[in-house]
């Protein structure tokens, strides 16, 4: 791989496909397209490559939809020529782990971890509010222990309406700011808002217990600004946090590359 920057990089997920540029620690033209819809991911992945306006640049594709990236890795290689790198694959996630054997972790959970680390050097644990919540915790001395995996706000209110005759089909928002659900779509909404808030403090709380110390809590994923902005449990908000470690994944590989 080129110890040339910038590159190009695709976050291939269940719901929804990012893409970014990424030069250094600085990232660029950051888009989002639905996974459904192979053929827009190509278009814009190909309109951000060429306008890196370097022929050489690289393409990197971390992935928790492995079809899909499949997929796109073949024709992005078709229509630039440019050798695809795969996250986990073809450049390791920069953090370390402590897990049962053979155990298979997300990319992107390892990546959130990486990232999260390389900011804040400090024991942490790092919620992801995407199409499954995870909250996972890394310790003080940047070791990912895993942690727990739930379904997503989205996919909880489509299970309740699929599993039932009587429950409507609604989009997830913010519920109103009142102590009862007083219809039925609000009532879905607290459940949802409220079931997730308390999941992620009471995680931290077994984390905090288990580890000795409480650790920072950072948020990551689509649902985090809607779900915890202007929650004070909250420390940060990284909206970006899955590429900043697929960056510094990046760099710790080139480093180890030049001291061979």
């Amino acid at each position: 791989m080129s110890t040339e920057l910038p590159f190009l990089a695709l976050s291939v997920g269940n719901t929804t496909t990012h893409i970014a540029s990424i030069k250094g620690d600085a990232l660029s033209d950051v888009t989002s397209t639905p996974s459904t819809d192979l053929t827009q991911i190509i278009e814009r992945a190909i309109e951000a490559w060429n306008a890196i306006g370097d022929t050489e640049a690289q393409i990197i594709i971390a992935s928790s939809n492995d079809s899909l990236a499949s997929d796109l890795s073949k024709a992005l290689a078709d229509q630039t020529s440019s050798k695809i790198w795969t996250i986990g694959t073809d450049l390791p996630v920069a953090i370390g782990q402590h897990l049962d054997p053979e155990t298979i972790t997300g990319i992107d959970r390892l990546l959130n971890a990486a990232a999260a680390w390389d900011e804040y050097k400090q024991a942490c644990v790092i919620v992801d509010a995407g199409t499954c919540v995870t909250v996972d915790f890394v310790d003080g001395e940047g070791t990912f222990h895993g942690g727990a995996i739930a379904p997503g706000a989205a996919m909880q209110l489509s299970s309740m309406h699929d599993g039932t005759n009587a429950l409507p089909e609604i989009s997830f928002e913010k519920p109103l700011e009142e102590a009862f659900g007083k219809n039925t779509a609000q009532a879905m909404l607290q459940g949802v808002y409220h079931g997730i808030k308390g999941m992620v403090r009471q995680l931290t709380e077994q984390y905090a217990s288990r580890y000795g110390a409480y650790p920072m809590v950072i948020a990551t994923g689509g649902d985090a600004p809607l779900l915890f902005e202007h929650d004070e449990f909250i420390e940060h908000i990284e909206p970006n946090l899955l590429f900043k470690g697929i960056a510094v994944s990046v760099k710790h590989t080139l480093a180890v590359d030049e001291n061979e």
